[in-house]
């Protein structure tokens, strides 16, 4: 069949996403295997008469999902219909559509991916059985937002059945670029019974109060789940997700207060038996004009539950944050705007920088963070890890059984944990012996872990780390605060605040590359270590030893953020004058483990000599270019005999000219 056209031009046909099986499909092993068959690609145009992203009827634009096993994504797409700024960042606005002459048959949505925005064009050419969508639609047979949607999303993660089974929280930041908290609904104890004396890899799970969210219940995104089959749903079997469109408390007849939550089923039918069901029990205890006013505001596929059904039949919730207009987080705590935000990319490699929990010895290799408040304020802090993807008939089965296992399959058990440091300078070990002053306490399985706190202004030192040592890992550390807050990454092991820059020092600076085959000779570790590029050095000034520290090294890989390499360097002691290269002895100094970063800094104090430093990266043979910036102490008396020498040649000078 020949490709399609408009105005004589043919439609898009895209490439790397293409109609076929393999779009569909990634390993065959859940139930849409079945349809492969059966399923044929169409374009709206060819599905209905009049195609348009959205309903004149705003109420008909609604999600309903079809034979793909992705309520999670669902549920969050719902957030957007209510929110037109959010949904305007992930399909941009004033697209051609059918009937326009700029119409080509491509589509263009944005997806918050590992700290950015990311673009993903698609065809729009729909997978049908019998000329009709068989996945997710809207209530209007004639709006298409919802399918694109998905195919949009099934792209980016390189087919339709990788969006089999999920979790609302993850859909709700890849849609937003947001926040997002999990929290149970099961009687778990209070916060304080549910910790643990020791880090453990098990859930913490947090028990739900609505109460908490009543500053922002209009605003937030509210989903709910179920594992299991609970008893007002006769049809819900297994994890099922929905969607809280709303709750208010309402006044019943005998003066109490009952509240009401009204829950979206993104199957668009009813599947709930309970008292506020058509004519059930409860609307009796409300007054009749209360009940009409309640029943009209329920669309096709929603119901009413109060909140003893609704905390009794299901086991989560997830609360994304608000986000204004102006793309800022509202708190669900508190209702403040948290204007302030920054973020960093770290990793967790095995060998340097993945030290486990804190019941491991090598926690303090794990990766470190400085958080700098400027004036207390409201602060949140979020660990986010990237996604792991593995394609094994074992993790098919598994994620058919149950959802909350595919987290085990794709994430580390992580925790995030956070030290008040008192003084400028402090004992590393002696620090990480002490409680930290918040934490997530037990290690999850979750894509991100959250902190959140009033803090005082100072210096913060965060540690995230996974519960097995050697988990390897990418991840991002995100802060958002009322307040004015600063985020680094440390570099040095035995971690100081920043150092005062009194006094002089003499500044050098140095180009270098590390160049696979030749001069990229890798860590210590490896024997091509003394490939890597040398740059000789000396301390002359023996009095500078008595004022500290004496010099300071900084060295900066030329690599964007998302694709650095691990890097460190040391420090040897060039013992004959003819000597370029370092032995085998061990470094006088060194800046690991090696840490993946723009740059790292390290200051030490050093004798009078020579010495050669050693710059590298983790692995050998890892091709970058590099800057080295040296600073040397100079004592305060050789500043002076050099402002003396210049004053004595100025004053020549003028003696000079004055005789001429």
């Amino acid at each position: 069949m020949g490709r399609a056209k408009c105005g004589g031009e043919a439609l898009f046909e895209d490439p790397d996403y293409p109609s076929e099986d393999a779009s569909l499909l990634c390993d065959g092993s859940t139930p849409i295997a079945r349809l492969q068959e059966e399923v044929t690609w169409l374009r709206p145009q060819e599905i209905c008469q009049t195609p348009a992203l959205f309903p004149d009827n705003i109420n008909l634009a609604h999600v309903k999902q079809g034979l793909l096993g992705d309520c999670w994504f669902l549920c969050a797409c719902t957030f957007l219909l209510k929110n037109k700024h959010l949904l305007n960042k992930v399909l941009p606005p004033d697209q051609p559509q059918w009937g326009d002459s700029r119409y080509r048959g491509s589509f263009k949505f944005s997806f918050w991916q590992q700290g950015h925005w990311t673009e993903v064009t698609i065809d729009d050419r729909l997978p049908c059985i019998n000329s009709t969508l068989c996945f997710s639609r809207c209530h209007s047979p004639s709006a298409f937002w919802v399918a694109l949607l998905e195919k949009a999303y099934a792209k980016l993660h390189g087919s339709y059945e990788r969006l089999w089974a999920g979790q609302v929280s993850e859909a709700l930041v890849d849609l937003t670029g947001g926040l997002v908290e999990r929290w149970s609904l099961g009687d778990f104890g209070s916060e304080e019974e549910q910790r643990p004396e020791q880090d453990s890899d098990q859930v913490r799970r947090r028990r739900l109060d609505l109460n908490l969210l009543h500053p922002v219940k209009d605003q937030c995104a509210v989903s709910c789940s179920t594992q299991s089959s609970p008893g007002g749903a006769s049809e819900l079997g297994q994890y099922h997700a929905l969607t809280v469109m709303e709750w208010l408390d309402v006044m019943t007849v005998s003066g109490s207060e009952v509240r009401l939550l009204r829950i979206r089923n993104p199957w668009g039918r009813c599947c709930w038996g309970g008292a506020w069901i058509g004519s059930g029990a409860g609307w009796s205890s409300v007054s009749p004009v209360t009940a009409v006013d309640l029943q009209s505001r329920v669309a096709e596929g929603e119901f009413w539950l109060d909140e003893t059904e609704f905390l009794s039949h299901f086991d989560d919730v997830t609360v994304g944050y608000p986000i204004s207009d102006e793309g800022h987080l509202k708190s669900i705590y508190t209702g403040n705007l948290l204007t302030h935000s920054h973020q960093l990319a770290g990793r967790w490699m095995k060998g340097p920088c993945a030290g486990g929990s804190r019941n491991s010895s090598g926690y303090s290799s794990n990766p470190k963070f400085w958080l700098k408040v400027c004036e207390r304020g409201e602060v949140l802090v979020s660990l986010l890890q990237h996604r792991k993807w593995r394609n094994t008939e074992k993790y098919a089965q598994t994620l058919l059984e149950d959802s909350k296992n595919t987290k085990h399959q794709h994430y580390q058990a992580i925790a995030l944990h956070m030290w008040k440091v008192e003084k400028k300078r402090f004992n590393l070990s002696r620090m990480l012996n002490k409680p930290p002053c918040a934490s997530t306490h037990c290690h999850a399985y979750e894509r991100e872990v959250v902190l959140h706190g009033d803090l005082e202004p100072g210096y913060y030192l965060l540690i995230p780390s996974t519960y097995q040592p050697g988990a390897e890992a990418r991840f991002l550390i995100r802060v958002f605060s009322s307040s004015s807050t600063s985020l680094s990454a440390l570099k040095s092991p035995a971690p100081s605040l920043p150092l005062t820059t009194d006094g002089e020092w003499e500044n050098t600076s140095f180009s270098g590359s590390w160049v696979e085959g030749r001069t990229a000779g890798g860590s210590r570790n490896f024997l091509s270590h003394r490939q890597n590029p040398r740059f000789p050095f000396t301390v002359c000034d023996e009095s500078a030893v008595t004022s500290g520290v004496n010099v300071r090294i900084t060295l900066r890989q030329s690599r964007p953020d998302t694709d650095l390499h691990p890097i460190g360097f040391h420090i040897y002691k060039v013992k004959g004058e003819s000597e370029t290269s370092p032995r085998d002895d061990d470094p006088v100094a060194s800046c690991v483990p090696h840490c993946y970063t723009q740059d790292v800094t390290l200051a030490c104090c050093l004798p009078p000599g020579a010495y050669t430093i050693v710059p590298s990266t983790y692995q050998p043979d890892c091709s970058a270019s590099f800057t080295l910036s040296l600073a040397r102490r100079i004592h305060r008396k050789v500043v002076k005999s050099q402002e003396r020498l210049g004053r004595a040649i100025q004053e020549i000078s003028h003696i000079s000219v004055m005789q001429s």
